[in-house]
């Protein structure tokens, strides 16, 4: 058994972004994402891990593969591997959800996309 508080845990910067809540010793990687105001999270994809997200506060674009999704608390939404997903808060209020990436990995398997709303979307395998 392991046991852990959100409080004992640090932003990745400072006020918000990603915190893990895991410690690399179960199959999944957990943890809470706060993204501010007019925040956004670069457009990445996962080589070999699903993420899913279950929203606890506020409101938050996302694109998911070019279409959007409005995420409200009490919303869950799953990316399959591969499928390439882009934050943009434009509320006046943080938003703060739980993320899951399973399976866990010993490496970071994120690609970068250079795309943002209002671009043409094209698939990459």
């Amino acid at each position: 058994m392991r046991l852990t508080n959100e409080n004992k845990h640090e932003y990745r910067f400072g006020t918000h972004g990603p915190k893990y809540l895991t410690d690399g010793t179960s199959n999944i990687d957990m943890g809470i994402v706060v993204i501010t105001p007019n925040e956004e999270h670069p457009c990445h994809k996962h080589t070999q891990q699903e993420e899913s997200f279950l929203a606890l506060e506020g409101e938050c674009d996302v694109w998911v593969d070019g279409k959007l999704v409005v995420l409200k608390a009490g919303d869950y939404l799953v990316c399959a591997e591969g499928e390439a997903h882009f934050f943009n808060n434009t509320s006046s209020q943080p938003f703060k959800a739980v993320f899951i990436k399973a399976p866990r990995l010993d490496f970071k398997d994120s690609v970068y996309i250079d795309w943002r709303p209002g671009q043409e979307f094209k698939k990459e395998n």
